[in-house]
Parts: C-alpha cells; structure tokens; sequence
C-alpha cells in the first residue's frame, strides 16, 4: 500500500518509520524547502519513552538532551526572584525520567530513523478526492499521484484537517495567549541555564542552546482565559508577527529591548497561539489525523511532542493488525490519552500542572 504523510517534524517521521515496518510505502510531503530549524525544547515523557525506545533511537535523543543545570525567574529589572538547581519550567524535575531536547535535535533523529521513506520538500497538498478503494491528491506543483492513504501530521494549522474537515475555526479551542520562538547570539552568556521573566500580561524566558554560542528565545503575551476571540493574524505572515510580539514586548525592561532586536534578525521565528484541538473524530474515510492536527494539547500541557510520538505509533500499529478496523482502534486507545494529556493545560493556569499529573497522564495508555 501507497501512503501520503503531510508533515515531517516529529509525527511525520515516526509515522513513516512504523508504517514501512509494516511493509507499506511511505511518502512525507514538507511545505517548507528543508527540515525546520530552530524551535523550542520539547519533552518526551511516558508511553512515549517506550515509542522512541522500540524505535532504537533513545540513546541518540540521550546523547542531545539539553542537560540544563537549573533555572531562575526575574523582574523587569532584572532582579532575580528565585532560582532552582532541581527543576526549570520547561522539562520539570531533573530526577524524572523524562527526556528534554530541542525539536530540530529531535527531528533530525527521527527522520535519519526513516530509512527508506521519500521526503519531498517545498511542496503542499493542493486537493484531495477519495473513494472507497484510495485517494486522488493534487499537491501544490501539480503533480498529482494515487495513495491508499493519507494522513495529516501538520501541525494547529493542519492543510489535510482543513482539505478533508472543512475550517480549522469550529476544532480550535483558543487559551489566550500567544508565543513566539526564536535563535540569538547568547549576549547573556547562559550556560546551560533559563531565565523567565515577566510583567503584566507579556513574558518569556532565555535557554541556552547545546551550543553555547546561541539562545532560544521565548516572548509571548496573554492570559489563560483571557479572550474568546483570537488575534486575526496570517499564520504565514512572519513580518507581521514580529510586529505583533514588538506590540505587546516592547514595554518590558530587563533585557527585553536587545531580545526584541534580535528577534528582527531570526530567520527561524515560529509564533502561533496558545490553542487545543478537539475533534469529534480524527478520521473521514480514508483521510486521518495525529499529533497537533487532531488533538493538539497545546505548549501549556508539555505533552504535544509525546502525544504526536504515541498517535503515529498506535495509528500505524493498528493499520498493520487490521486496516478495516485501524481508524476505530486508533480512536478507541487514543480518546483517553489525549483528553488526560489536554487536561494538563487547564489544570493551573499560570503555573503548570503538577508533576503528578504530568506523570499520570503521560503513563496512562499501555503500548504493546
């Protein structure tokens, strides 16, 4: 069998990775031109520890864990106001077994694990016509092929959610906040350490890269619950982006104003809003959806890169048993491990969900 992925950040690949131990041929279509640099640290936790183990990939994610040493929160003057050689914001406790690493580190091991799977960047799904036995797709170029399947893991904004679905506003759920991320020249001098900062209704933090010579940045402004209606903003206009988060940052003090400056130098500026995903049903026909396309938990949970990781393994294992029967399965094992993990976002605002919760969600589906 012939599938299509969109998408190969991180469902994409272990998708692809799975389906072809499977025996079936896979193909990832990519709009952008190369793998995505740049992004913020993402955790793996739980059941998904057990995905990228099975994988044979775990020691390599080890080995480019960011290995931070702690973490401090400060005042628009830069006042620190406490610091932590236990835990940071970003990855919880360092004596969990959870595993923190940049998602481009990530991705990059995830896609050399796919050996064997076509990647085809700078190219989109224009169209998408199905029937009982397959799905004509029409892409950007206009080539066009034949697929048995096609599976959507790309992204909030998912192209295939919005072809086979309809408009992504009835199955966004939006939180009121907005984040943007970004690689700067380490003028900080951070070593292995974060800082967060925040005043009124904008903040952020520094982390120092694995490369000590850059910082990712973090800026975003908002509120948990702060307003049902979301920013009209293009997704894809990064200009205009920028000029949000200056409108919103450029009050603070502290280091915000050089952070803004480099910010306008980025050339890998991601910045979305904090929002869920929540759908009746993650399939239609034979069109499907994983990771944040289906059930995004949104950054707040910290378990979007976990739940991307276990959805492809669970929607291709059940493909492989019974193709009939996969898309059922998939829903029937997935609902409760994403509504626990989705949870995690609404459970403190402002604070995080505690370590317990954390755990429990991210252990509570068995993987066989």
């Amino acid at each position: 069998m012939k599938i299509l992925i969109s998408g190969a950040s991180v469902g994409g690949p272990v998708l692809a990775y799975w389906l072809r131990r499977h025996g079936y041929e896979t193909t990832l279509v990519e709009r952008a031109p190369a793998p995505r640099k740049g992004g913020q640290a993402i955790d793996i936790r739980g059941a998904a520890l057990t995905v990228v183990a099975k994988m044979g990939v775990i020691e390599q994610i080890k080995a480019l864990r960011t290995t931070m040493r702690g973490m401090s929160m400060v005042d628009g003057d830069g006042n620190e106001l406490m610091r932590s050689y236990e835990e940071t914001v970003s990855g919880g406790r360092f004596d969990s077994p959870d595993i923190e690493i940049m998602r481009d580190d990530l991705t990059a091991i995830l896609t050399a694990a796919t050996e064997g799977a076509e990647y085809v960047y700078g190219d989109s799904i224009a169209t998408l016509a199905q029937d009982d036995d397959g799905v004509d797709v029409t892409f950007e170029s206009g080539r066009q092929a034949r697929y048995d399947y096609v599976f959507g893991a790309d992204g909030l904004h998912s192209n295939v959610r919005k072809l086979a679905f309809g408009p992504e506003e009835p199955f966004l759920s939006h939180l009121g906040m907005y984040v943007s991320i970004f690689t700067a020249d380490n003028f900080l001098g951070l070593d292995h350490w974060q800082t967060w900062f925040r005043e009124g209704d904008a903040g952020g933090a520094v982390f120092s890269d694995r490369d000590t010579a850059v910082m990712r940045v973090n800026l975003g402004f908002g509120a948990w619950g702060q307003s049902t209606d979301p920013i009209d903003y293009d997704y894809r206009d990064v200009d205009q982006q920028k000029r949000l988060i200056e409108e919103h940052c450029s009050g603070m003090g502290w280091e915000v104003p050089k952070l803004l400056e480099a910010m306008w130098k980025a050339d890998d500026f991601y910045f979305d809003a904090m929002a869920q995903v929540k759908m009746e049903r993650w399939s239609k026909g034979r069109v499907a959806l994983i990771g944040d396309a289906g059930y995004c938990a949104s950054p707040l949970s910290g378990q979007g890169t976990s739940l991307a990781l276990v959805g492809a393994y669970v929607l291709a294992q059940e493909l492989g048993r019974d193709p009939l029967a996969a898309f059922d399965r998939y829903e029937e094992r997935m609902r409760p491990f994403v509504e626990q993990n989705q949870a995690l976002a609404l459970e403190n605002p402002g604070q995080g969900a505690s370590p317990e919760s954390v755990q429990r969600a991210a252990t509570s589906i068995t993987l066989d």
